[in-house]
């Protein structure tokens, strides 16, 4: 049985205990939901060891059959006219804060990688993804050594999503401006989002617009409901 597998039953169990709840469970549970995560987190991150490459199957749903989701009424598109270019903010405990324009980033050494994309309803998609490397652009903001954590924020709705600081410096870790050899489309997050195999699909932010270094994780949209804030695969 892989890591994955081994999770993924760990999560059918959780999600037994949840049935005909909100994503929170009984009231009464509460207490134990919390101790399992706390406890499923521990056992991710033993197992991640943040050195876990993944490589795409060709089994799974590919290229344009990935959904496309978002929490705002309508698809977010950027709006110029109101809000001037789009730019990507990097933030927080970083000596050298950064401002990067689309091009900015096109600019950056690229990365190409067909990998998987896992979400928490059970399907599994492959999806070719062009983009620059967190840890690239933590090294070029000079990443404090007190940084712990990364808050990714977007323009749909103030969507956001925080994360380890391992899960986010991890090689297959991009802020991604292609998919399938084109700029992104409004549909999948343009004109920047954030991308990896190595987290559940609600953590990968859409319609980025700020990555912020923390000391402290600080929840996010779906994980202050309920969700796993880890989201690991």
């Amino acid at each position: 049985m892989d890591r994955r597998a081994f999770i993924g039953m760990g999560g059918a169990s959780l999600a037994a205990l949840l049935a005909a709840c909100n994503s929170q469970g009984p009231h009464a549970a509460k207490r134990l939901l919390r101790l399992a995560e706390r406890g499923n987190e521990s056992l991710e991150r033993d197992l991640f060891r943040h050195t876990h490459m993944d490589v795409a199957s060709s089994r799974k749903l590919v290229g344009r059959g990935l959904p496309s989701y978002y929490i705002s009424d309508a698809v977010p598109v950027w709006d110029t006219a109101a809000r001037g270019a789009w730019s990507l903010e990097v933030s927080g405990l970083v000596r050298h804060p950064l401002r990067l324009s689309l091009a900015d980033l096109q600019a950056l050494p690229r990365v190409t990688q067909r990998v998987d994309h896992f979400c928490v309803e059970g399907w599994t998609a492959v999806t070719e993804w062009s983009g620059v490397r967190i840890s690239r652009l933590a090294q070029i903001a000079g990443l404090r050594p007190d940084a712990a954590y990364v808050d990714f924020q977007s323009f749909d709705s103030d969507y956001h999503e925080s994360w380890d600081l391992e899960s986010a410096l991890h090689p297959q870790t991009l802020i991604a401006y292609g998919r399938e050899g084109v700029l992104l489309d409004p549909a999948w997050g343009a004109p920047a989002r954030l991308h990896s195999p190595v987290k559940l699909g609600y953590k990968s932010v859409k319609y980025l617009t700020r990555i912020v270094f923390l000391p402290e994780r600080n929840g996010g949209y779906w994980s202050d409901q309920g969700y796993e804030w880890y989201g690991g695969v």
